[in-house]
């Protein structure tokens, strides 16, 4: 399994993240986005409701790599940040059926090779995958 279930529990419980890609030109791209995991693949998958039309699913056909990062607040008081940071590879998906309600057939699908994770069941911990 590419994630842990601390991992799983944490991305099945948060609605948003934020994915950068990066354009052809050297310029990075850093959008709130809604995704769903595979699980079983271990794979992230990025939905919209015009995706094939975005600048960010347009770096992705040109070969951007990926960083997609969810994080939230557990407690202000005391202050206490966690989160999960995914870097890998990315595939522009077209005319498949799509991955979440509501969304295009285009999507994105990222597949991990370095995972980042902090106060989701411990301290940090960082792992090539």
């Amino acid at each position: 399994m590419i994630f842990t279930q601390a991992e799983l529990d944490y991305l099945a419980g948060q609605p948003l993240g934020r994915l950068a890609t990066v354009s052809p030109a050297g310029q990075v791209q850093n959008n709130p986005v809604n995704f769903s995991v595979d699980a079983a693949a271990g794979t992230i998958l990025i939905g919209g409701g015009a995706m094939g039309t975005s600048k960010k699913f347009r770096n992705v056909q040109q070969g951007s790599t990926v960083s997609f990062v969810v994080d939230d607040l557990e407690s202000i008081d005391p202050w206490k940040a966690r989160g999960i940071e995914i870097r890998g590879t990315a595939e522009a998906i077209t005319a498949e059926e799509p991955p979440m309600p509501r969304v295009s057939r285009d999507h994105i699908r990222i597949t991990p090779t370095h995972i980042v994770s902090w106060h989701l069941d411990g301290p940090r911990a960082s792992r090539k995958v």
